[in-house]
């Protein structure tokens, strides 16, 4: 590739980069003309938390309509709550449902640098925004009513209830388990004389919010699976027919009678629906979040976009009751963290794949093997999970050794082999495919390969992803402190330089640019190996240079990343740089064997 060739790619690499948020700036999307009915709208989701006058919740009974109350405003609503030892539950007659999850081992904010107390006192919640509880029945009249449910509990058991006046009797039961799962049993009894045809229903899931003020909703959106595969729909992106949509679709319909479970999640919480038999099918809404207020709004930006929710709800076909006949659903919540070991051991209790909530991505196998393994380390070692990510930094590095080794000496082997490589070319320069055929004789002949020095760096993008993919969804690393870092799962910001918030790649509009020192070690020895590196084979000097400063580029990219990401690129770099240091000081002799002769290859005689 010449020169010309690699920075038409760095420049076309780089507007790629810049194509979404320069489009959005020169031509901000224009509002939909007034008097379109045919687009869904956005919900307005409603707050769970304490306000002086709270307001109904609401709902979109089909696309398109005026948002209606899911109960009537003039009855006061009643709370029922429950607590084990993981969580407490609040359930509302409002819907009859369960409204809100606090998970009580996990705080919602975490402590930043230098910050004794978290941002907020508040613990991580589930459905903290949503405009219907779980297991809201939603269709209109016919299975709604007024919405009004009557609560009645026990030690660890709710029961909502209501008859409708056209003879329905919906009971709703809500058990609570261990592994923060909640059984709910949903039991519809015709007590009229007449048939009842009851239509196609929505039950409610729940709302996919961010997860505290600052958290910006790139993991925010539900995921739900059919069997065979899964398919995310939220804040971090959209696939289309293999098209990037830079924002989800107001409204989204899937599923074909296989719904096996549905889960609205953001980073590292998850609350899922697995039906006992697969739903028919699942509806997706975005929803506009109300932005922070009072002490929370100071940790935005006061131009930030507005927040993001998702709602989920499964859709289930209509039903024919005869008089006296009752037809019962059981389903299975899950609300709680996104912790591996947890999601797996339901999967295999109920059969269906939980632990996919973890979205590890094509890697998955690679991030499961590395997140137990740091886990691993962790407790039986005893050790803090910033040294778990280094140890398993060096094991990794020692795996990929031999090769590394083996590549670094084929560099070294071609660039001593440049001289007669750069003569062949000269001497078939009007002739390339006899120019290519002799240069792959010379090759052989020497026991070399342009391939040699690729093939590791291959073999280990794998690893790379699933590092990756683990390092952002493991909610072990929420909070886990090491050295200076008081979160590995974000950024190592130090403090934040107000002035310079208009930086690309790294600066936040509206609030600075953060200064992360572990990304800028990161960057540091990326640029020092670059320089340790051979360069290849017939690359022109101009090449060697953008070659050698392309790390800056990625510094870029992961500035804004977790710690534990930087922390894991960082250590390999240096174990990197180690090992091309001790590959220098061994003699070619004593490493490898016999050194091949740098000579032309002999002509064959005719």
């Amino acid at each position: 590739m010449d020169r010309n060739s690699i920075l038409v790619l760095v420049v076309c690499f780089i507007l790629l980069m810049l194509w979404f948020p320069l489009v959005n700036k020169l031509y901000p999307p224009k509002p939909l003309p007034a008097g379109v009915t045919n687009a869904p709208v956005a919900l307005t989701a409603i707050t769970n938390q304490p306000a002086p006058t709270p307001a109904a919740p609401a709902m979109l009974e089909e696309p398109g309509a005026v948002l209606k109350p899911i109960a009537s405003a003039n009855v006061p609503e009643e709370l029922v709550e429950i607590t084990n030892a993981n969580a407490h539950y609040t359930f509302t007659s409002y819907g009859g449902g369960l409204k809100r999850i606090d998970l009580l081992r996990y705080p919602e904010t975490v402590p930043k640098h230098r910050e004794r107390q978290p941002q907020t006192n508040n613990v991580a919640a589930l459905n903290t925004f949503t405009p219907a509880p779980t297991l809201a029945l939603l269709d209109g009249e016919a299975v709604q009513g007024d919405g009004i449910f009557s609560l009645t509990n026990t030690a660890d058991t709710v029961r909502a209830e209501k008859t409708l006046t056209n003879g329905l009797r919906i009971l709703k039961d809500f058990r609570l388990s261990s592994n923060y799962l909640v059984f709910a049993t949903v039991r519809l009894e015709n007590r009229s004389a007449q048939p009842l045809v009851l239509p196609a229903q929505e039950w409610f899931v729940g709302t996919a919010a961010p997860l505290g003020p600052r958290d910006q909703g790139r993991a925010v959106g539900v995921l739900w699976y059919n069997g065979a595969k899964t398919l995310d729909l939220g804040g971090s992106y959209y696939f289309s027919g293999g098209c990037r949509q830079p924002v989800p679709p107001l409204e989204y319909r899937g599923g074909e009678s296989n719904v096996v479970w549905v889960a609205a999640h953001n980073q590292f919480f998850a609350l899922a629906a697995m039906p006992q038999q697969p739903a028919q099918g699942v509806i997706i809404h975005r929803l506009n979040l109300p932005r922070p207020t009072g002490e929370e709004a100071r940790l935005v930006a006061t131009n930030a976009p507005t927040p993001q929710g998702y709602a989920a709800a499964l859709t289930f076909p209509s039903l024919a009751l005869a008089p006296g006949q009752a037809f019962e659903r059981q389903i299975a919540l899950y609300a709680g963290p996104k912790e591996y070991k947890t999601l797996a051991q339901i999967g295999n209790q109920f059969n269906n794949n939980l632990d996919l909530v973890m979205s590890f991505g094509w890697a998955g196998f690679v991030s499961k093997a590395l997140l137990l393994g740091m886990n691993w380390l962790h407790s039986a070692m005893r050790i803090s999970y910033g040294w778990a990510i280094i140890a398993i930094t060096i094991i990794i590095k020692a795996v990929f050794w031999p090769l590394t080794q083996a590549s670094t000496r084929s560099m070294k082997r071609l660039q001593a082999l440049q001289p007669q490589l750069n003569a062949l070319k000269e001497k078939y320069k009007d002739d390339p495919v006899k120019m290519n055929k002799k240069t792959m004789e010379f090759m052989r002949e020497h026991k070399v390969s342009p391939l040699g020095g690729c093939l590791p760096m291959l073999l280990q993008i794998p690893v790379f992803f699933g590092f990756f993919s683990m390092i952002q969804s493991a909610i072990e690393l929420r909070g886990a402190r090491f050295l200076w870092i008081p979160d590995l799962s974000q950024t190592d910001t130090l403090f934040v330089i107000p002035a310079l918030g208009f930086i690309p790649f790294f600066g936040i509009p509206g609030v600075g640019l953060p200064f992360n020192l572990l990304p800028l070690f990161m960057g540091a020895t990326m640029l020092w190996q670059s320089h340790l590196t051979p360069p290849s084979p017939g690359m022109d000097p101009t090449q060697q240079k953008i070659m050698r400063y392309m790390p800056l580029m990625f510094l870029a990219f992961l500035y804004n990343y977790s710690a534990g990401l930087t922390l894991y690129w960082t250590v390999q770099n240096l174990l990197t740089i180690l090992q091309t240091y001790l590959t220098r000081t061994v003699p070619e002799t004593a490493a490898a064997g016999k050194v091949p002769v740098l000579t032309q290859p002999q002509k064959k005689k005719k």
